[in-house]
């Protein structure tokens, strides 16, 4: 852990009375991953090399100040891959399609460039194989969720999805039923062991996969949340509100016992949080870029959180490749992409 250091209060020969230190200590890691960055990182380099516009279905990831950093550079983001112009170059999102996203795209013959999340097209891969095998999946996650939609459409008619333990309870299926289990990744660890665990209770045929569909980034987020929860009297998490994993890791500070909010960027921070919070743990979802930390970090600075303090966890260094398609054709490398690679 790595401290910065503060002037001692008070003149000296003076006896000021001791106050408080206001104090930020800042999780690590926190904001991009790995997927996230490979999804931004494609935009931009196919910005580079078809020029704008480049259109994007759905948002490539879930947060606004990335969406409209995108925008700004000739992205434009659309909710249907029918609204794409025939032929014209579409980037799919981070969170995943289904076939029949990719059969519309083809039909209108697009230049697709698939940002799919690694992770993700995973469990893909898994719900393909748990069809073939005759199983009904039983998909862990949030109905409306892009990345559910897309994991979903791999096998509509073999796929319900659950949300909680009562929707376990509520399945009508006999408790003998040859089943599977599937997780969105981005949820949070300990909602989902729980669903899971009522799987097993009620189903006596049900395989699932050998580890966590949950990602790494969004295991290790909520780890550092809960030990800044234990440690401090507030939590603030950098995200936008359609952030699914920022999301769950609000909902994890405050199973721990802790105050805490998602704060879309400095200008939504409320002051009237701080009003009993003498020690404040900052973190921030897997799709928040670290600028927007950097600016909660000053405007906290502003309102006398000067001292910060490093709270490291698991280091991370996973990296996805970018599609070979965008290396520069001259050194067959892929060369930097300033939003993507932010704070690397």
């Amino acid at each position: 852990m790595s401290t910065t250091s503060l002037p001692t209060p008070g003149a000296a020969g003076t006896a000021a009375p001791r106050q408080p230190v206001k104090s930020v200590a800042l999780a690590e890691p926190r904001g991009f991953c790995a997927g996230v960055r490979r999804a931004i990182g494609i935009v931009e380099r196919a910005l580079d090399m078809h020029g704008a516009p480049v259109y994007v279905r759905k948002e490539i990831v879930h947060n606004h100040h990335v969406v409209a950093e995108l925008e700004k550079r000739g992205a434009r983001f659309v909710d249907s891959e029918e609204e794409v112009p025939e032929g014209a170059v579409c980037v799919f999102s981070a969170h995943g399609v289904s076939p029949a996203v990719r059969t519309g795209a083809a039909r209108r013959r697009l230049d697709v460039i698939d940002a799919t999340c690694p992770l993700v097209a995973k469990v893909h891969q898994e719900a393909l194989r748990y069809a073939r095998d005759g199983r009904t999946i039983l998909l862990v996650g949030h109905a409306d969720h892009e990345e559910v939609e897309g994991v979903r459409g791999e096998a509509p008619d073999h796929t319900l999805v659950v949300e909680s333990e009562a929707d376990v309870a509520a399945l009508a299926l006999p408790d003998d039923a040859p089943v599977a289990y599937l997780t969105q990744t981005t949820l949070s660890f300990d909602d989902t062991a729980r669903v899971v665990a009522a799987l097993h209770r009620r189903f006596t045929d049900i395989v699932g996969p050998a580890g966590s569909d949950i990602c790494y980034a969004s295991q290790n987020r909520q780890n550092a949340v809960k030990a800044l929860a234990h440690r401090n009297d507030l939590v603030l998490v950098v995200g936008s509100r359609n952030s699914s994993n920022s999301a769950r890791m609000v909902e994890v500070a405050r199973e721990q016992g802790s105050a805490a909010h998602l704060v879309p960027d400095a200008g939504h921070l409320d002051v009237s949080w701080l009003a009993s919070a003498t020690r404040i743990g900052v973190s921030s979802g897997a799709s928040a870029p670290e600028s927007l930390v950097r600016g909660l970090l000053d405007r906290l600075a502003g309102l006398g959180y000067t001292h910060v303090e490093v709270d490291r966890g698991t280091p991370e260094d996973v990296v996805f490749a970018l599609p070979g398609r965008l290396a520069d054709p001259g050194t067959g490398r892929t060369p930097s992409t300033p939003l993507a690679d932010e704070a690397l």
